[in-house]
């Protein structure tokens, strides 16, 4: 695939030394924790974002906080860039190297360090992966909340990074809303530590910079999070809709109305093929569009939030509303739907967007996403997180045509610009990388725009931390 997103250019004078960097990271790190051979970095040039791929200089693995800060003082003192790496789950770009960058991966720092009940906290280390707190921490009745459809791989560190989200965080918020603390290595391998197991700190608030700062500002090592305990019951149903417009508009009323369900999900009829062919989920297959909704609570609970929910839907049409009768068939519905990106992956490349938008505006903007992928010749699966706005297309089109990945960047390009148009932003819980990376500009005025870099410049001065990320090439002030 031709490149239509320009990386910076990798520095001569470091290419020039890399013989001579790989030894000293050698030194640096034990045996097994840095990987140099080209064959062996080829799992490292690309992320889930797999348009895009560079081989970088080397990849160390580090297993501690010390480990990490003598790889960031060895790297600033010699100006190479570093490049934090999690799983690799980022589908905007954010972990793809660069030819004079060390890749810093964080996958050896994987131990829970600390599970507090008594205070509800769960402190680990950045390599742990996010399903792995729930499943620590489940036995004694609580859950980690933030469940991005990459749990079962993605890692806290990389959570914070992008500050992710998932199906519920329409109840108990993204990554931001549910992070006490971090421990972090600055550009420089100064260790710092920022929250912690209380409710707030004093002073700015950089635990809130932190979170979502796709590895610009530092480090993260290790991380302080919220654990919630989980609730009396829960239940997903399934409405059926003729239309997306019709749904949209449900979810708009359903939110309006002041009714907060645990989660509110929707899939257009594209979608809905693609998971029920893959999960077996029960899914309807005679709607044009699905909304997985799911409350929970007490009995008396849930059935009258259902019940109200229900008289809603109806006033939109409804045309199915089925109740899962059982933690099997509740297990198999989610399944389908944290399977949507697997699942549509057997049977096309795509790429995902991550636009989200005033719900007010759902219909219209689903409605004119619709045309531009049209007008562009494609075909989208529409899949996202309806409560909040967060919409994922994910528009389908073939990797090994040029031209049918020109117009499938052109057309993503357009649906992002949509959402900002109509109210919204250009992402919600993927992060800028270097996907939306030119489209900055769009969203934010130059005064934003420097007062943003700005702030990226006092932690890192000479941009050395993942730097053709996130900010436009052009305008950037000088290292």
């Amino acid at each position: 695939m031709t490149d239509f997103i320009r990386f910076m250019d990798p520095q001569p004078a470091i290419l020039s030394r890399r013989d001579a960097i790989v030894a000293d990271l050698v030194d640096l790190l034990p045996k097994d924790c840095l990987i140099h051979a080209p064959r062996e970095l080829v799992p490292f040039e690309t992320d889930a974002f797999v348009s895009y791929r560079r081989v970088p200089l080397a990849v160390a693995l580090p297993r501690t906080t010390e480990e990490v800060a003598a790889v960031m003082r060895y790297c600033h003192k010699y100006g190479v860039p570093v490049v934090p790496r999690g799983a690799g789950t980022s589908l905007s770009g954010g972990a793809i190297p660069q030819e004079d960058a060390v890749v810093l991966g964080l996958s050896k720092m994987s131990r829970i360090l600390d599970i507090d009940f008594a205070n509800r906290t769960a402190t680990v280390q950045a390599g742990v992966t996010n399903l792995n707190i729930s499943e620590a921490v489940s036995p004694e009745g609580f859950f980690y909340a933030p469940d991005p459809s990459s749990q079962l791989a993605c890692t806290i560190g990389g959570n914070i990074g992008m500050n992710s989200g998932g199906a519920h965080c329409l109840k108990y918020g993204v990554t931001t809303n549910n992070l006490l603390g971090v421990r972090m290595v600055l550009v420089d391998g100064t260790v710092i530590e920022l929250g912690g197991k209380h409710l707030d700190a004093g002073g700015y608030d950089l635990l809130g910079l932190v979170c979502g700062h796709e590895g610009q500002l530092g480090i993260v090592t290790e991380a302080t999070v919220r654990l919630i305990a989980k609730p009396e019951g829960a239940r997903p149903v399934l409405f059926g809709f003729e239309t997306s417009e019709e749904a949209g508009s449900c979810v708009a009323d359903v939110i309006g109305s002041g009714i907060i369900p645990v989660a509110i999900e929707f899939m257009d009829k594209p979608a809905i093929e693609i998971c029920e062919a893959f999960a077996k989920a029960g899914y309807p297959l005679d709607v044009g569009a699905l909304l997985i909704v799911e409350v929970e609570g007490s009995e008396a609970e849930m059935e009258a939030m259902l019940a109200d929910i229900v008289e809603i839907a109806r006033r939109h049409g409804v045309k199915t509303v089925r109740e899962c009768q059982s933690a099997t068939e509740a297990a198999l519905i989610w399944k389908g739907r944290k399977s949507a990106f697997g699942a549509t992956g057997r049977i096309s490349d795509y790429i995902c967007m991550d636009g989200t938008v005033p719900l007010s505006q759902l219909s219209y903007v689903l409605k004119k996403t619709s045309e531009i992928i049209d007008r562009f010749g494609l075909r989208v699966a529409n899949v996202f997180h309806a409560g909040d706005g967060n919409m994922h297309p994910l528009i389908l089109f073939n990797a090994n045509d040029p031209d049918d990945a020109a117009r499938a960047e052109q057309a993503g390009n357009e649906i992002l610009k949509l959402c900002v148009d109509a109210g919204g932003c250009l992402t919600g819980e993927h992060g800028v990388g270097i996907e939306k990376r030119d489209l900055m500009t769009h969203q934010y005025g130059k005064v934003d725009l420097d007062q943003q870099m700005a702030v990226r410049a006092a932690f890192d001065p000479g941009w050395l931390l993942n730097p053709s990320k996130v900010f436009p090439l052009e305008g950037r002030p000088a290292a």
